[in-house]
């Protein structure tokens, strides 16, 4: 490794973006390296290990799927610009996947990654509805959403234009605000618009062996086009001189300096680093970029068997909501059953004769990050995973083949489980307030007070993996290479 101390650019952060950006950098050959203050890549989408079983973090599926040969598709531009090769990523399609509300799911629509398969199912359910729906279709269709200075405007104002009846108008906006948003009750449209294309108009698909593929071809594509790394080195300190990031002291107390410099890490937790505030995990100390309130738990059950053996063979993902609105908000208890996010990740069109080695059941629900952060002692604290890993479970199982029902025949086919909450979630990214998604304002040009200082990933405004990797090359291509 070189370890002179200058770089054309500093990356704050090993994660997708983080990782894109270098890569594109490097490409042309600028001198990078990327300070990560863990031992793992990926950020919000990684993996860890216990007893020899690896999980994965983040990643219920890759959104932005379109089949080989579609023309201007994020995943194509992603590809292109990071000179990867389709089957690097080693992508399948779902099976399919259900927005399943009322106390057992009694309303459900199913979406592919075939979009008319929607489009009937609207028709079918909402028939007074599906000449709004395809009018709010068109105008998504033509929207920009990533330019960097469009206006923000409220979604549920632009959906309600377009759709009138309440129950269409949460189901379609449950996924999206579960995959994507930083924002209770409502999303700036282009953030809407963003979601609704990449879950909806184009689709879900994930690598047999999950985000550790991608994370391999990332890895790889930055080495070989020299791209420097430092890990178990973050930065704690951005020094700043004539408004510009002068230099950036190190966890290890070293110090570097760079032309430019990346942050992925967050807009509040960025400003920590240059400005006068205490480096505090409480909501709010994140000065002019408000800390999100939006954290999660998930339960991740091992099973002996595939899902299917349990009745569970057609859904990929189901999302699910049991009350007469859909109340994205911070949760008032530690977690907030009535709705979420079902994930089986065997239900993916993987090749005959392929799968995963077992099966899995993962179940997400939001989740109050204050509660998860003071709870009093390490024995309070798995006192109350083994209590609410039981409820998240209780209630996503309503919504299931077989209904609750199944909880028996689920347990006896139970091997292993985990549960990561808004606490885990802070400790191995740095978010404050565990907020999965950051701030609710997003910089789409991703500018600080710094000139040389430019956020890219959570708070830029790209959203999902694909997102996230296309938000650090569009900040490289801008702010970087781009410059005179």
């Amino acid at each position: 490794m070189n370890t002179s101390s200058h770089y054309d650019v500093a990356i704050i952060g090993a994660g997708m973006a983080g990782l894109a950006a270098g890569i594109r950098l490097a490409h042309f050959g600028k001198r990078v390296c990327i300070f990560e203050r863990h031992n793992v890549v990926g950020g919000l989408n990684s993996f860890y290990s216990i007893s020899g079983r690896k999980y994965d973090v983040g990643l219920h599926a890759m959104t932005n799927w379109v089949p080989p040969g579609v023309k201007g598709s994020p995943l194509g531009k992603l590809l292109r610009q990071l000179r990867i090769d389709r089957d690097e990523f080693a992508l399948h399609p779902q099976k399919r996947s259900r927005i399943a509300f009322g106390p057992g799911g009694e309303t459900s629509l199913v979406f592919t990654n075939d979009f008319t398969v929607f489009e009937s199912e609207v028709a079918r359910v909402f028939p007074s509805q599906i000449d709004g729906f395809r009018r709010l279709v068109a105008l998504v269709k033509t929207y920009d959403d990533v330019s960097l200075d469009a206006k923000p405007e409220s979604a549920r104002e632009i959906v309600r234009r377009h759709i009138s009846d309440t129950l269409l108008e949460d189901m379609l906006f449950c996924p999206v605000m579960y995959y994507g948003s930083a924002t209770e009750h409502d999303m700036e449209f282009g953030q809407f618009v963003i979601m609704f294309k990449a879950l909806y108009l184009e689709g879900f698909a994930r690598p047999l062996d999950g985000v550790r593929v991608i994370l391999r071809v990332l890895l790889e594509k930055y080495r070989h086009a020299g791209g420097e790394r430092r890990m178990k080195c973050g930065v704690r300190r951005v020094i700043v001189g004539a408004g510009r990031a002068e230099r950036l002291l190190l966890d290890d107390g070293t110090e570097v300096t760079a032309t430019h410099v990346i942050s992925t890490i967050g807009a509040a937790e960025t400003q920590l680093l240059y400005g006068n505030e205490p480096a505090s995990g409480a909501p709010g100390s994140g000065g002019s970029h408000p800390v999100g309130r939006l954290s999660y738990c998930e339960t991740i059950t091992v099973l002996d068997r595939p899902p299917s053996a349990l009745g569970w063979g057609e859904d990929t993902i189901v999302f699910f909501n049991d009350s007469p609105r859909f109340a994205y908000e911070q949760s008032r208890g530690p977690v907030d059953p009535r709705s979420g996010v079902i994930c089986l990740p065997n239900n993916f069109s993987f090749p005959e004769g392929q799968d995963l080695p077992e099966g899995l059941f993962r179940c997400t629900c939001l989740a109050n990050h204050a509660h998860w952060t003071t709870l009093p002692g390490e024995d309070a604290y798995q006192a109350e995973k083994t209590r609410w890993y039981d409820d998240i479970q209780r209630s996503a199982l309503r919504f299931m083949p077989g209904g609750l029902a199944q909880r028996d025949a689920l347990r006896a086919a139970t091997v292993a489980t985990d549960m990561f909450t808004p606490r885990t979630i802070t400790k191995f990214t740095g978010h404050l307030g565990g907020a999965i998604y950051g701030s609710p304002v997003k910089i789409r040009d991703g500018r600080t007070p710094l000139t040389n200082l430019y956020l890219a990933g959570t708070d830029q405004g790209f959203l999902g993996i694909i997102g996230a990797m296309l938000s650090g090359i569009s900040m490289a291509n801008f702010h970087v290479l781009a410059a005179k």
